[in-house]
């Protein structure tokens, strides 16, 4: 139940109490809202003095504000009805692509209110010459959310590699040719930084678009990751690394892969095995998109190219389905756009191999995102934390 402490935890402190009955308050006027204070208080179990002294100290860090009365149904005055706040503090999303840079905020309502997306031939840079560029991507998107009346109190930052136990830190992202990287002592505005792996986050946007609570997603750029959600949370693995899905191998003994395996998932259909296969060396821009305005077109090579991608993902899937019990896998990110012609084949090696528990093929399908998966989730994650601890527009917490 909410408020409890968890075993072996020592007994909660007032601020302790106080900071999760904000959170209670503001998650239910999320979710239930707009409501009265007489209502908050029906609906989160608190006595209607704390409920209404709680909203107030909500109101005055602009976290909630007030709208028309509403009926209580009880005799005396209406009370006045509280919503989530559409200006005032926010998230903000950041992303380094191999391609592209980006920036986005989100209000606390969760809807993004301001996107930033640039080209940017970010593989082999420094990664203070990308934080530098990415910088110049955030104060922009600050400077949109500012006019709005938005004010964002953190920033998640994605990124195509793998994140280590230290949150700002990138162990290693092959595609960017970055290893050991602290990328939080590289920032230089005033905003806190986290960082969080692409993979990850467009999970977490998934969230709040599917009704399941057990799913693998997967998405590609460069490279190809993968997210594990168990009921609702992220499996992150003992180290942090689960969902290196690229580095499955389907093909034992087939092509070199730079990790240092072979037969890797990500020689078979990561972007550049479906441009190899597909005939194009070099795309002069978006490869993604010039994939799918080709294999819409009808190109029988690159139709056949996303196809055999299609069944390299289906048998590295149909482990991760025998193994984990998913109720869904999603396409997202560049899959995602590619989905008409990847999903035939995907789903014909799912039904193929998995036959040992029941399987659909409607659970197999494509994010609506797309590849503004990771961007999206990178911002929500900082709203989802405001949520749980109201305290952080302050600083505190």
């Amino acid at each position: 139940m909410y408020g409890e402490e968890p075993p072996g935890a020592g007994p909660a402190s007032q601020q302790d109490v106080r900071r999760r009955n904000l959170s209670l308050v503001l998650r239910t006027v999320r979710e239930r809202g707009p409501l009265s204070r007489a209502a908050i208080a029906a609906a989160t179990g608190l006595t209607r003095p704390t409920a209404a002294s709680l909203a107030d100290e909500l109101r005055a860090d602009a976290l909630l504000v007030e709208q028309g009365t509403v009926s209580s149904g009880r005799a005396g005055r209406p009370g006045r009805a509280l919503a989530l706040n559409d200006r005032g503090p926010a998230g903000c999303g950041l992303e380094v692509g191999v391609g592209h840079l980006g920036a986005c905020v989100s209000d606390m309502r969760g809807e993004v209110r301001v996107w930033v997306r640039r080209p940017a031939a970010n593989r082999g840079r420094s990664a203070p010459e990308v934080l530098t560029e990415l910088t110049a991507v955030a104060e922009e998107a600050l400077r949109r959310a500012a006019a709005l009346g938005l004010r964002p109190v953190a920033a998640v930052l994605a990124v195509p590699g793998l994140v280590g136990p230290r949150p700002g830190t990138v162990v290693r992202a092959p595609n960017l040719g970055w290893q050991e990287v602290a990328l939080d002592r590289l920032w230089r505005l005033p905003l806190p930084l986290t960082v969080e792996n692409e993979a990850n986050l467009g999970a977490l946007a998934e969230l709040h678009l599917t009704p399941a609570r057990h799913f693998v997603h997967v998405s590609a750029e460069a490279g190809i990751g993968a997210a594990l959600v168990v009921d609702g949370q992220l499996l992150r693995g003992a180290l942090g690394f689960a969902g290196e899905l690229g580095h499955v191998p389907v093909r034992p003994g087939g092509r070199a892969c730079p990790c240092g395996a072979r037969g890797c998932l990500e020689q078979y259909a990561g972007e550049a095995a479906v441009l190899r296969a597909a005939g194009l060396r070099d795309t002069g821009g978006d490869a993604v998109a010039e994939l799918v305005r080709r294999a819409a077109a009808g190109e029988e090579r690159v139709r056949a190219a996303v196809l055999g991608a299609g069944t390299a993902l289906g048998i590295a899937l149909a482990g991760a389905v025998n193994l984990l019990d998913p109720q869904a896998v999603v396409l997202g990110g560049a899959y995602a756009e590619l989905a008409d012609w990847l999903l035939p084949s995907m789903r014909r090696e799912l039904a193929r191999r998995v036959t040992v528990r029941p399987w659909s093929p409607e659970a197999l399908g494509a994010s609506t995102l797309g590849r503004r998966g990771p961007l999206t989730g990178a911002a929500a994650l900082t709203v989802g934390r405001v949520l749980e601890d109201p305290g952080l527009v302050r600083g505190g917490g």
